[in-house]
């Protein structure tokens, strides 16, 4: 929505803003596909959490259909998510597989990546402080962080490690960085998110259980309690930006089934396709405000 200042030209910084959602990212997927065809891309910093940074590289890879095929391919295989090997103390997402195959099959164009001269935030929460840590990224480091964002607690058991510190998911400190973006100097911020618009965070009985187990990390667990707040601080600052800011709010519209672990096919790709028409929307909606 668009700030108490007018229509102006978009003559300040911009921002891209994407949140993740594991499975639910072929909403993103979709709508950062439809960009990659009308190149569309006038943002000067981008920002990702989780799937959502993943969808930000291949769009600054211009790989147009690099993630869908994650999502309806690779995601999809036994080998990427399995409850049998979680229940026998594995992880339930196999991180380490998916990275191995897709730098192997569909690897991301990290020269064009950071050939364009962007500012790229990959975010990730320190499991010794709870706070978010927005790494930016470069060819050595960037499938690295990409993995590290999405290192989902209790489902990815591991937690990888930046420079000796250990992290994990982006999602648990700043799911929509939106506030960041402001914080870096963007003034018109489009965000793409995996949930509808009208969605509550609340904290569930799950959340003190993910919060329990891991108070061995006594940050983390607090960062895990505060997780629905924070979120909805940032749906908050989406609805009433600050004067001088517009926001353009692309949230999945009703009839989105993608959930964080849907396994379906036609689903999947249903929602693609109703990414990328939102893309079209998008783009029109963000033309409008500048």
């Amino acid at each position: 929505m668009k700030s108490i200042d007018e229509k102006r030209p978009c003559t300040l910084k911009t921002a891209l803003v994407v949140e993740g959602g594991a499975m639910r990212g072929i909403f993103s997927a979709g709508v950062l596909d439809t960009f990659i065809r009308e190149r569309f891309d006038p943002f000067d910093i981008l920002i990702g959490v989780s799937a959502g940074a993943g969808n930000i590289a291949a769009f600054l890879a211009d790989m147009y259909r690099r993630n869908y095929k994650i999502y309806t391919d690779y995601s999809l295989r036994p080998e990427f998510m399995s409850w049998k090997k979680f229940l026998a103390g594995g992880n339930l997402i196999n991180l380490d597989w998916l990275w191995k195959m897709t730098i192997r099959d569909v690897r991301l164009d990290l020269k064009k990546i950071f050939g364009k001269k962007k500012v790229f935030l990959i975010v990730a929460t320190s499991v010794e402080t709870g706070r978010a840590v927005y790494l930016q990224p470069d060819e050595t480091t960037c499938e690295e962080y990409l993995k590290v964002s999405s290192a989902l607690p209790f489902l990815y058991r591991t937690f990888p490690k930046v420079n000796g510190e250990k992290m994990t998911d982006g999602g648990i400190a700043d799911s929509i960085p939106v506030i960041e973006a402001y914080r870096r100097g963007a003034r018109t911020i489009m965000v793409l998110r995996s949930r509808p618009s009208d969605y509550v965070k609340k904290n569930s009985p799950a959340t003190a259980l993910y919060a329990a187990l891991l108070r061995k990390y006594p940050n983390l667990s607090r960062a895990m309690r505060a997780r629905a707040g924070a979120y909805m601080k940032s749906v908050a600052f989406i609805n009433h930006p600050p004067p001088g800011v517009t926001v353009v709010d692309v949230c999945p519209p009703d009839g989105f089934e993608t959930a964080r672990l849907t396994k379906n096919l036609s689903v999947l790709e249903r929602d693609y396709r109703i990414g990328r028409q939102e893309g079209t929307r998008a783009i029109e909606r963000w033309n409008e405000a500048c």
